[in-house]
């Protein structure tokens, strides 16, 4: 069973910085795209960061240049740096990610989500 767990969340002031971490685990063979994606109240789910196993990012417009996505492939981990947080940004955050397992085939899995608030 593989499991998605996101961390790092909490309050922080406009114009703040917080750093989200996903780390999977389970009886993993290999991990594909690993993504954020963040759902704001009363809106739909967005696209935030994406990464390849080559490290490859893509980013939504609207974190361009403040967000910065990485990845540990031995820790089987990924990373959102989020600087200069705006109050726009307040969401519960998601990591996402096809994963293999030893014998199975490449199968979807979302994290629980973690929550970022920025306010003063």
């Amino acid at each position: 069973q593989v499991q998605l767990v996101e961390s790092g969340g909490g309050l922080v002031q406009p114009g703040g910085s917080l750093r989200l971490s996903c780390a999977a685990s389970g009886n993993i063979f290999s991990i594909f795209t690993m993504r954020w994606h963040r759902r704001a109240p009363g809106k739909q789910r967005e696209a935030v960061a994406s990464i390849t196993t080559g490290g490859i990012t893509d980013y939504a417009d609207s974190v361009k240049g403040r967000f910065t996505i990485s990845r540990d492939n031995a820790k089987n981990t990924t990373y959102l740096q989020m600087n200069s947080l705006k109050p726009e940004d307040t969401a519960v955050y998601y990591c996402n990610s096809v994963i293999k397992t030893v014998g199975e085939p490449p199968r979807n899995y979302w994290g629980q989500g973690t929550q970022v608030t920025v306010s003063s």
